[in-house]
């Protein structure tokens, strides 16, 4: 494990992460949709080996360009959000409004590992969880779900 306090890496999360749910038209899902939960760090190049050094401390994620002269540490794998940054945040907790929307997300990963995701319903109670992260702001394609039938 990396040499990183966690409450140092909470207090870089509160300034400078995302707990994000993107909802994606696929024709290959059971309800059409694609579920696809993110944790994100952005940092400018410069300081890319805090991203390194956190990506250690966890064991997992990535660490990749984000635009142009900024990085991002990226964790997608379901089983690692589940297993490895629920529980982190939720012993150490976030200060800023940042953790209601941990607690949102944490709510879609829990969804998402009982498979409600690939029921129209489980797909409806992710929409209205993501929709509420990040003061709203979160864009998902609309769709008969949304209203609950085939107008």
């Amino acid at each position: 494990m990396a040499d990183l306090n966690p409450y140092w890496i909470v207090g870089f999360t509160d300034g400078e992460g995302c707990f994000h749910v993107g909802i994606n038209p696929n024709s290959d899902m059971s309800v059409g949709f694609q579920v696809l939960p993110e944790f994100t760090l952005v940092q400018h190049r410069r300081d890319e080996q805090l991203l390194h050094k956190i990506k250690a401390y966890f064991g997992f994620g990535v660490v990749r360009r984000n635009h142009q002269d900024r990085l991002a540490y990226r964790v997608r794998a379901l089983d690692h959000l589940h297993d490895g940054i629920i529980p982190f945040f939720t012993r150490y907790q976030l200060q800023s409004k940042k953790h209601l929307d941990f607690l949102k997300f944490r709510d879609v990963i829990l969804l998402m590992k009982r498979g409600k995701h690939l029921e129209e319903d489980g797909l409806r109670a992710i929409r209205r969880i993501a929709a509420a992260m990040n003061t709203g702001s979160v864009k998902i394609e609309s769709s008969p779900l949304e209203t609950g039938g085939d107008d």
